[in-house]
């Protein structure tokens, strides 16, 4: 059980001054919280014991208790990295790492803090999809047309597109029987949620794949999935979060593939033999 720390500095921005608080010295002093109580920590933070409660509601968590073994499950973890930013005049090779680690680090904590639940329902819908509406704007469509290509590989009718307006367009076309997945990070890019908001209207499941936290993806979305990858405005969230967001939807590609596996596996071979086939005639030419 993992995945405290990262909860809070994904929250860090939202939560209240009366609970950023108690967040900050923790994560000031992450070692201390094994050995403290309620009443210690408020002490030790300046803050008071009913802010902690908010706190742990806020970062979605039962109570104190369950916040406090997920930081020293943080704290146990032999995995090491940070966030790290770019410098004015950075080696090739400081780059090189910088970009790396980050992106490595966005998807361990997204690890952390994913709702197996949810992703188990996220699977199912899909499997029983007749067809997947894949919604994203910018480069989160990128992450979109991904997923297409993905899908329509085990046989599973998918659809993107880049302009918003065909987006709205085709959202009004889903049937009970699809699926809407819609893609932002931001959990604010309006045409995705209303694309969502069309599926609910009609009883289509609907997949949200946001940053953690409280957004208007997330909350519209009947299967929220959360990803973590704490970007500033300076490194968009196109960087790592991109990284976070394309594991999250191989995930929920192999979930499917694997519940269907034999037909899955039938479509990937006439797939692969189909693409065989094409670059024959190419080096023909």
């Amino acid at each position: 059980m993992n995945g405290g720390l990262v909860r809070i500095r994904e929250m860090i921005g939202q939560i209240t001054p009366s609970e950023r608080i108690i967040a900050d010295y923790i994560l000031a002093h992450p070692h201390e919280l094994a050995h403290m109580s309620v009443a210690d920590l408020a002490e030790r933070s300046g803050g008071s014991q009913a802010a902690i409660i908010r706190l742990c509601k806020s970062l979605g968590l039962k109570g104190y208790p369950e916040l406090k073994m997920k930081v020293i499950g943080d704290l146990q973890s032999k995995e090491r990295y940070e966030y790290r930013e770019f410098r004015p005049n950075d080696s090739i090779d400081t780059i090189v790492q910088n970009v790396s680690y980050n992106n490595v680090q966005s998807i361990l904590d997204t690890m952390k803090i994913l709702d197996l639940h949810h992703l188990q329902q996220a699977v199912e819908a899909l499997s029983k999809a007749s067809r997947i509406f894949f919604y994203g704007v910018g480069a989160s469509n990128l992450i979109a047309q991904d997923a297409q290509q993905k899908f329509l590989r085990i046989n599973k009718p998918s659809f993107t597109f880049t302009d918003p307006t065909v987006q709205l367009t085709a959202a009004v076309t889903v049937r009970s029987d699809d699926v809407a997945v819609g893609i932002s990070y931001s959990g604010e890019t309006k045409p995705v949620i209303q694309s969502l908001i069309y599926a609910n209207e009609v009883g289509a499941p609907s997949i949200g794949i946001t940053k953690y936290g409280h957004t208007t993806l997330g909350s519209v979305a009947a299967i929220p999935l959360h990803i973590a990858s704490t970007e500033n405005e300076i490194r968009s969230g196109a960087m790592a979060s991109r990284i976070a967001q394309l594991n999250l939807i191989d995930i929920l590609y192999l979930g499917v593939a694997s519940a269907n596996f034999e037909e899955a596996v039938q479509y990937l071979q006439r797939s692969r033999n189909v693409l065989g086939d094409m670059e024959k005639i190419e080096t023909r030419k």
